[in-house]
């Protein structure tokens, strides 16, 4: 088999959402493929009987697409999609207006100003009863960011901002070069840019005349308002819920509330009480409930995120007995009235719960998945489930539940990859951190390697982000490069790391630096201990939170050959305002000024002066979660001790490593720092 070299990121082909059609019978899901003409990701929708009776069809062509939304009749299929627009909007008669409109003054002008003139992102809906090409349904100048249908279909609710006159003038000014020009409180956010005052709102809009009216009492408003949008439902009793925090100190907390609203705007009502911080509100089939997923406190992220269920008996959690996170980004699907399926973290997998609206127990579903299976992406209606399965030698594929005992294939998307490459394997290793924890890591182990009779293998141990995530055993592409450059690689889940309870990752609340370098010194130590690791030949790097602890293991250990800390913070106290995470620093450490000793201890940049391990440093040009100031401070400071050391910064790249142009450069750059510091390598040239 050949070796998975980081250009063979083209045929990887991933799946990042699905969406059930209402009878069972038909799934959507979303790919993200790469392209090498144009270097980035494209995204496509596809359906699928979820019989097994035919392959899966590519239904989007034209552009990006995602977000799909069956009708409640499941004879349309509604997407997301910014592509040119549609021909029955463009001839015949326009409106007279149109005809004065100067050339210049008719582009686009983005959320962030940042001058975009392409297509903007739109509700398309496809009638797969009849056949053709999506028709276009809304024609926002600065697009769509999530949309509904109602329960008779015929009209769709759709979240998308809506600036004055003198708004879209101040943004244009932006564009041309002006000056950026902010009052509220949370004045940037990663991935989007500056943020402005420019206003959100639900609009509702008919799929078959496209006449449209703004919801005035359903806006956006609230601190993540620019990340998470209002995120609308639309229940069968006619009735839809948002999120949005309509409080006076709403840009200082991490309060949303679930508000219901009439779809002409009228009998807005808040639905939970100001103390949660809440998401992903879902109408039960029968209308009488609204289930959504909530933290609270609102802004304690150790915590577990736990399903809710609001009706006229109030609000109660109804997955707190399983002690474990219930993932955000997944939200919740009803399977009838009072029965709920969600996806959680549990030890280091995530798995599907079921929860029961009267109360009764939650409980896991599904032990066919076994350990070495994780899910990805699910969904379930009254009539069937669908979700993602992967291991750490099969990429994602689409899977039907029948009765959540059996698993039916309904994709093949990574045949020639997994039949071309030497895959890793896995193995689950429990060891004793230095306070005599239980801590678990997921080992990935490079083709050829004998865990009877092992060689000591260079070993990179790969820190997970958050910290309040888990590493799975599920296919990733970071570890597959690594593993066939032949390097064994741990996934140390240290403490903080939810998937064990709210205990284990709370451990970490408060600190930085000291709990998760012992853990993943101690994950490391052990593999040695069982010959698999090369005392002489260990590496250290992880993105975001991992670089963060990247650095703190740099400024206490010196056994690792060479560490690569990736987009991280390492001195909170400078980097305070600078980045959109000051309401989490803010409510787990209290504000700088007033907590300077707390800022400087949980800053590696505090004992720089004991770094002396050669250090790769990486950053975004644009990233607003750990800004790149942050990786030069780190850079200079340890090159002002002549520590070998290279800092690599990402142009018009944010907080991420996915695209194919950032991705490729990225591994091959990891590889090339431990491969040059690697006292093996420099051996055998000498």
């Amino acid at each position: 088999m050949s070796r998975f070299e980081p250009d063979d990121i083209y045929e990887y082909t991933g799946v990042v959402d699905v969406a059930l059609s209402p009878d069972g019978e038909r799934a959507a899901f979303v790919t993200s493929e790469y392209d090498p003409d144009e270097d980035r990701r494209r995204s496509s929708v596809f359906t699928v009987p979820t019989d097994g009776s035919r392959d899966p069809h590519r239904l989007t062509r034209a552009s990006d697409a995602s977000s799909p939304v069956w009708g409640p009749d499941g004879e349309k299929l509604g997407i997301l999609a910014a592509r040119e627009r549609d021909v029955e909007l463009t001839v015949g008669p326009q409106e007279e207006e149109a005809e004065d409109v100067d050339e210049d003054d008719a582009e686009d002008v983005g959320g962030d100003g940042s001058g975009d003139e392409g297509p903007k992102q739109q509700v398309w809906v496809y009638d797969l009863a009849r056949g053709g090409d999506a028709r276009q349904i809304t024609d926002r100048d600065e697009g769509v960011r999530a949309f509904d249908f109602g329960p008779d279909g015929d009209r769709v609710v759709f979240d998308a901002r809506d600036p004055t006159d003198e708004q879209s003038d101040r943004l244009e000014t932006r564009r041309d070069d002006g000056p950026i020009e902010i009052e509220r409180l949370n004045h940037k956010a990663n991935g989007v840019g500056w943020l402005d005052d420019v206003t959100s709102y639900l609009f509702v809009a008919s799929v078959d005349t496209r006449e449209s009216h703004r919801l005035d009492d359903a806006y956006g408003s609230g601190s993540f308002e620019a990340l998470s949008g209002l995120q609308p439902a639309w229940g069968p009793d006619d009735r839809i819920a948002f999120v949005a925090n309509y409080a006076d100190d709403a840009e200082d907390s991490a309060v949303y509330d679930v508000h219901t609203i009439d779809p002409d705007g009228s009998n807005r009502e808040r639905v939970t009480d100001g103390g949660r911080f809440c998401m992903n509100p879902t109408w039960s089939p029968d209308g009488d409930r609204l289930a959504f997923i909530a933290r609270d406190p609102p802004m304690n992220w150790y915590r577990p995120a736990e399903v809710h269920v609001a009706d006229g008996d109030g609000i109660r959690p109804v997955s707190d007995g399983l002690d474990r996170t219930v993932a955000l980004s997944a939200g919740v699907s009803w399977t009838d009235d009072n029965t709920l399926l969600a996806s959680i973290g549990d030890e280091g997998r995530t798995r599907l719960v079921r929860c029961h609206a009267d109360g009764s127990p939650a409980e896991r579903v599904f032990d066919a998945q076994g350990e070495d299976r994780t899910f990805g992406a699910a969904d379930a209606t009254p009539n069937g489930v669908v979700g993602t399965l992967t291991t750490a030698d099969a990429p994602p594929d689409l899977y039907a539940l029948d009765g959540l005992a059996d698993a039916r294939r309904l994709t093949d998307l990574n045949a020639g990859l997994v039949e071309e490459y030497d895959l890793p394997t896995h193995e689950r290793v429990t060891f004793e951190n230095g306070d005599g924890d239980e801590v678990e890591a997921i080992t990935f182990l490079p083709p050829g390697f004998d865990r009877d009779d092992p060689e000591p293998h260079p070993t990179v141990a790969l820190v997970h982000g958050g910290p309040m995530s888990y590493d799975t055993p599920g296919f990733d592409l970071t570890r597959a490069f690594f593993t066939n450059a032949g390097y064994v690689v741990t996934c140390v889940n240290y403490r903080g790391s939810t998937s064990y309870g709210g205990d284990f990752a709370e451990r970490l609340r408060g600190s930085r630096g000291e709990l998760e370098t012992d853990d993943v010194v101690s994950g490391v130590d052990h593999l040695v201990e069982r010959g698999w690791a090369d005392p002489d030949r260990l590496f250290c790097t992880g993105f975001s939170y991992g670089g963060i602890t990247s650095a703190h293991v740099a400024v206490r250990e010196d056994r690792f050959a060479a560490i690569a800390p990736e987009h991280g913070i390492y001195d909170f106290y400078s980097n305070f305002g600078t980045d959109d995470n000051h309401l989490w620093h803010e409510d787990e450490f209290g504000l700088p000024w007033e907590n300077v000793e707390t800022y400087r201890d949980i800053s590696s940049i505090t004992r720089v002066d004991e770094i002396d391990t050669p250090m790769l440093i990486t950053a975004g040009e644009e990233d607003w979660r750990c800004p790149p100031t942050q990786a030069e401070q780190l850079y200079l400071s340890v090159k002002k001790q002549d520590v070998p050391a290279k800092l690599v910064v990402y142009q018009d790249e944010h907080h991420n490593i996915g695209d194919p142009e950032r991705a490729i450069p990225r591994i091959e750059t990891l590889l090339e720092w431990f491969e040059t510091h690697d006292p093996a390598v420099a051996d055998d040239e000498a």
